[in-house]
């Protein structure tokens, strides 16, 4: 009997994708698979019920995934939403952990097997499995989008017998996919860009979709890139300096499109209050990163804000999930296709070798343990971590003593209140030490 693969109504109310196309379960089930769909669980990405019906799935309800082997979801699944699973199913999903020390814990404490989609290895190999290039194209297009339309202008110069219309300026700053995309949608509609991004390798790519680059080039700037293709975070002097290039030049600009994350880390702040305040009315700030913190002071996730001064900082939460019929298909994708590295296509059935490069990157929980090394460390610190014992308040039995003591033990007598309070003190400080040690 073949496998079951479930593919679930995303809770949040945010989001908009699903973790499955027609196409990608009509590919799960020539290889041996049985497709679940949850009902309604396509309808944000328009993507109807019948569509998935038609190439073999199966329409069914969220208690399905009880027998599922493989979930296929956009988010992390919730603790309510992991109580449904059965041990050692496979979960593919963005799963966000940095900071959600508690959500990683809940499961492996549920005993799937979960993969962080989003530290997929940017390796050849793996360019059709990238989650964060996918949906980070969608958003650097939809974030100039975003941008124009709350702009109230044209973007592109229009020579008319009433006059003529300038060219709006459009500020990318941080050119990775998505800033790359916003150059190419915001000269496509006709505006003159300019950009800006702390790693030298991205000048001749800015230069090569015809727009142009802003940066403090010093020695800083030239080794200010990982091995990995990821922005390094800069010092507090080459951020002064940047800052200072970029404020007199945001003060021109029409639209500012950030777009700078650090993996793990809150969002570098790029735009001050005062270079907000210095803009003209009317101008739009649109903050890619405001679900990490946010770029740009004064961004409110979630929400679209007018500044004193007249300027509008737009802080849209899930942007790719805002062209969801374009980004469920690419996300979809990037799921089958790692998925299929995982089948065995003799058997025709889920065989994970935890020896691939793939999988040692992407697995985060196993077995009923945090495995991925990023977090492995901080789980098992929390799991050894010693419950205080409280003068007067622990029995022998209590699961915070070391061992219970012998039921001939002679009864001791209460220790005085300055040592209650000693002892009381302890737990406190060998918290804080774990604390230290694990950042």
């Amino acid at each position: 009997m073949g496998q079951t693969i479930f593919i679930p109504r995303e809770l949040e109310l945010i989001e908009t994708r699903v973790g499955a196309s027609p196409d990608t379960v009509k590919r799960l089930v020539g290889l041996g698979f049985e497709v679940v769909v949850e009902t309604g669980a396509g309808t944000l990405s328009r993507i109807p019920d019948a569509d998935f019906a038609a190439v073999g799935a199966i329409i069914g309800k969220a208690s399905d995934a009880a027998r599922a082997d493989v979930v296929l979801k956009v988010r992390r699944p919730s603790e309510a939403e992991l109580k449904g699973y059965k041990a050692g199913a496979a979960v593919l999903a963005t799963m966000d952990p940095y900071g959600n020390d508690a959500a990683v814990q809940a499961m492996a404490k549920a005993g799937v097997t979960a993969f962080a989609m989003e530290f997929m290895p940017r390796i050849t190999r793996a360019q059709v499995m990238d989650v964060l290039s996918s949906q980070a194209n969608l958003a650097g297009y939809q974030a100039v989008i975003d941008g124009a339309a709350e702009y109230d202008r044209a973007l592109p110069m229009m020579m008319t017998a009433a006059g003529t219309v300038p060219a709006a300026k459009v500020f990318i700053m941080g050119v990775g996919v998505a800033g790359l995309q916003a150059i190419a949608t915001a000269r496509r509609m006709g505006a003159i860009v300019t950009a800006t991004d702390v790693r030298p390798a991205v000048k001749e790519q800015v230069a090569s979709l015809g727009a142009k680059f802003l940066a403090v080039e010093d020695e800083e700037f030239k080794a200010a890139e990982t091995s990995g293709g990821y922005a390094k975070e800069m010092s507090k002097e080459y951020q002064a300096k940047q800052a200072a290039l970029t404020a007199e030049h945001i003060a021109k600009q029409d639209i500012v499109i950030t777009t700078a994350l650090i993996p793990g880390r809150p969002a570098p702040k790029l735009v001050s209050a005062a270079m907000v305040a210095s803009m003209k009315p009317g101008s739009v700030l649109v903050d890619l990163a405001v679900e990490r913190g946010g770029n740009v002071e004064g961004a409110q996730a979630g929400k679209v804000v007018t500044t004193a001064n007249g300027v509008k900082i737009v802080g849209h939460l899930n942007v790719p999930g805002r062209v969801a019929a374009s980004a469920s298909l690419l996300y979809a994708k990037n799921l089958f296709a790692f998925l299929e590295t995982m089948v065995d296509k003799g058997s025709k059935q889920i065989a994970i070798n935890r020896d691939d490069e793939l999988v040692k990157a992407t697995m985060l929980t196993d077995a009923g343990r945090v495995v991925h090394p990023n977090f492995a460390n901080a789980a098992a610190a929390a799991a050894d971590k010693p419950k205080p014992i409280v003068a007067g308040q622990n029995r022998g039995d209590d699961p915070a003593s070391d061992s219970a003591p012998a039921k001939t033990a002679p009864k001791k007598a209460a220790p005085a209140k300055a040592d209650q309070a000693a002892v009381a003190k302890k737990p406190t400080a060998a918290r804080k030490s774990s604390k230290q040690g694990d950042a």
